[in-house]
């Protein structure tokens, strides 16, 4: 690890190791929309879309892909269709914020049209910052800026996003902090969809979880629950599989999952916290050109607010109180580092 003085006498311009790099997109629906480029000089580089919630569109180590991009490509918040239409903007990206007042299937309550994952990933970013600082005597790269989700006569929820990365650290953590800046108490639903794609996702990959329980969503899931693990090949007319799991987690509540991959000795792991991120579900979509495994953090089921499973257990957030949601991302290279992350999971 080089000191700040020996990187100085090494280069001109320390972006020729590491930085951040913002532009505008310019070509077809993602015209004006801005990206902004991490690369962290130890082969980590991830891509965060300011237009859309500062989501993390890419990610990739040693040029080796680790998410997944669905075919309707990035869209400007101009051209991105909630409710029934959610499909035709998820582009999914490594990750896809769902939320902040509804989750899962769209609905109508108490007269309200809430669509399909809600509103808050279509929503642009404001304030965006970026730094490069020397923390400890370490480069730290940041990216941080505010979503805000509001209406008149309704709701005024705001989502201060900070993602950070450090150099020779494979590591990127994602601070959330949602205050409620309305005057009247707001259902609060978050999930960050996590998704996993090819190279990363092979058939030599498996999904690595502590799991207590796992309770397929329906019908579908439950028929491949023996192997809610296993990823197969692309496969024709495949319909998705969606479980969820009940988690195993430390003294402090602190839990983790992973994808690895031992072919590639890649892998990817999330870790959080369960008083925050109280449930976690598994997405599982293996078609021909639709080939993703989504890891998913929530506080509440997919099927939106008239689920009924989410019946007493929405969490509510009080006037001008705020409520925090961290996730670190872990990318591992090497088969120790898989085989330290599938048994610290396995010791939880």
């Amino acid at each position: 690890m080089k000191s700040k003085e020996e990187f100085h006498r090494y280069t001109g311009d320390l972006s020729q190791v590491l930085g951040i790099k913002e532009y505008e997109l310019t070509s077809g629906r993602a015209k004006g929309v801005r990206a902004y480029d991490v690369k962290n000089g130890s082969g980590l580089e991830y891509t965060l879309l300011g237009d859309r919630c500062l989501d993390i569109s890419s990610l990739s180590i040693h040029g080796v892909n680790c998410g997944y991009l669905s075919k309707t490509g990035i869209s400007a918040p101009c051209y991105s269709e909630s409710g029934m239409n959610f499909s035709r903007s998820f582009y999914a990206g490594f990750l896809t914020t769902c939320g902040l007042r509804n989750v899962g299937n769209a609905c109508e309550y108490n007269g309200e049209l809430f669509g399909s994952h809600g509103r808050v990933s279509n929503l642009p970013a404001e304030e965006v910052n970026t730094s490069v600082d020397w923390v400890d005597n370490v480069p730290e790269m940041t990216v941080s800026g505010k979503i805000r989700e509001a209406s008149f006569f309704g709701e005024n929820l705001l989502l201060e996003r900070r993602v950070t990365c450090r150099y020779g650290e494979n590591s990127i953590y994602i601070s959330n902090v949602v205050e409620n800046q309305g005057f009247e108490t707001e259902v609060l639903m978050l999930l960050l969809h996590f998704n996993i794609g090819y190279p990363l996702l092979s058939p030599s990959a498996r999904f690595i979880s502590s799991s207590e329980r796992v309770v397929p969503r329906d019908i579908v899931a439950e028929e491949g629950i023996a192997d809610y693990r296993r990823v197969q090949p692309p496969t024709a007319n495949y319909k998705e599989q969606v479980f969820y799991h009940t988690l195993r987690g430390d003294k402090n509540q602190a839990t983790s999952v992973a994808l690895i991959n031992p072919e590639l000795e890649l892998g990817v792991s999330l870790h959080f916290n369960m008083e925050e991120f109280p449930l976690f579900g598994q997405w599982k979509q293996m078609g021909e050109g639709e080939y993703v495994m989504g890891m998913e953090p929530s506080n509440c089921y997919v099927g939106g607010r008239l689920d009924p499973r989410n019946k007493g257990i929405l969490v509510h957030i009080q006037p001008f109180e705020k409520k925090r949601f961290d996730v670190k991302v872990e990318v591992h290279v090497g088969l120790d580092s898989l085989d330290r992350i599938e048994d610290s999971i396995g010791r939880l």
